[in-house]
């Protein structure tokens, strides 16, 4: 399912210490949706581990 393009505002990320994007809670409620990957900032309590949900 192809989902749009969202442009990125001020807050939505940071460049970590290997130079790669981290998304943060920001971004990850504007998206609306778990995207499942194990996000390290993700606000739905998604468990890439157990492949569930867990309570935050």
């Amino acid at each position: 399912m192809f989902r749009e393009r969202m442009e990125l505002r001020e807050g939505d990320f940071y460049v970590n210490e290997q130079g790669y994007k981290v998304f943060t809670k920001q971004f990850h409620l504007r998206r609306g949706y778990c995207c499942k990957s194990g996000c390290k900032h993700c606000p739905y309590g998604y468990d890439k581990k157990t492949d569930s949900f867990v309570k935050k």
